[in-house]
């Protein structure tokens, strides 16, 4: 990254920040969250980038909000960022930020996060391929506006939904729903590779029986998974963890080589396929949940 100093403002009155969908009554005591489906790109952060906007999206959970949809229209909330975790990423601790990036920021200690060493802090550096964002320094001023403007108000909502499924439900299970690139799941094992991955912090973040019904729905479907590999969980499902207040978390990664072409960025014709296999599993889990005993 050069010394370039790339300092710009984004106009947040043009962007919508998130899009809710069923929040009004909760028929299951589930509240879908889709954190890095964004693709609503700021035209100040494009003009800025070292990269295109086909490039940026290699960090995209392409169609996640799409594919999940037709569950949440069962009567579960769903919560999905419009913007992509490229400008910034909700699923990250806010202040996971590398200092490198910025010609002002505050003398303070960095944070020692493994995201931010490899460039994947709350601004990422790096795309997938370790492909420069920025060929300057930031504004750390205008970071913070990233923060203000959208990390903060989708978690405030994020955190509105839950409490509201738990106040009617008297639990909730929070499930933050992702894709991952095929050679993730290639490199696991080449000779099966996985279809998906349900993620519970090695079941710390919820009873078991509700992540093994949700990996037994899927897997029903004809699909292979895994527990916790490639992934486990990150900052959403850590940190809405509250089982002392009934809030439980889980996350699902679906492996994009089952619904797209990645190089494209296109549907595959079995698109509505993929989306029904993983809509019933999720519906499946909210009427076992309906029954749960905590």
């Amino acid at each position: 990254m050069s010394d370039k100093v790339l300092d710009f403002t984004v106009d947040y009155t043009k962007l919508k920040i998130f899009d809710e969908f069923n929040v009004k009554e909760p028929k299951f005591p589930i509240v879908l969250s889709s954190p890095h489906a964004g693709e609503t790109f700021p035209e100040e952060f494009l003009k800025n980038s070292a990269l295109t906007q086909h490039e940026l999206r290699l960090s995209e959970d392409c169609f996640v909000t799409e594919l999940i949809k037709p569950a949440s229209d069962e009567g579960i909330p769903l919560l999905s960022l419009n913007l992509p975790r490229t400008f910034v990423d909700v699923n990250r601790d806010k202040i996971e930020f590398d200092n490198t990036m910025f010609f002002n920021a505050p003398k303070i200690s960095d944070i020692n996060s493994r995201r931010c060493r490899v460039g994947l802090g709350v601004l990422h550096r790096v795309v997938y391929q370790n492909k420069n964002i920025y060929d300057g320094l930031l504004n750390y001023h205008e970071a913070q506006e990233r923060i203000k403007k959208v990390y903060d108000p989708y978690h405030k909502r994020l955190k509105q939904l839950v409490d509201k499924c738990n106040r009617k439900f008297g639990f909730c299970l929070l499930v933050d729903c992702h894709s991952m690139p095929s050679v993730i799941c290639n490199i696991m094992n080449e000779a099966k590779p996985i279809d998906f991955c349900v993620c519970n912090l090695f079941d710390e973040s919820c009873p078991h029986e509700m992540s093994q019904k949700l990996f037994d729905a899927l897997e029903s479907g004809g699909w292979r998974g895994e527990f916790n590999r490639p992934y486990a969980g990150a900052f959403i499902t850590f940190n809405y963890c509250q089982p002392r207040k009934n809030i439980y978390t889980l996350q699902i990664e679906l492996n994009r080589k089952l619904y797209m072409d990645e190089q494209s960025y296109q549907k595959k014709a079995h698109f509505q396929n993929v989306s029904q296999n993983i809509c019933q599993a999720i519906v499946e889990l909210g009427n076992f949940l309906l029954d749960f005993k905590k």
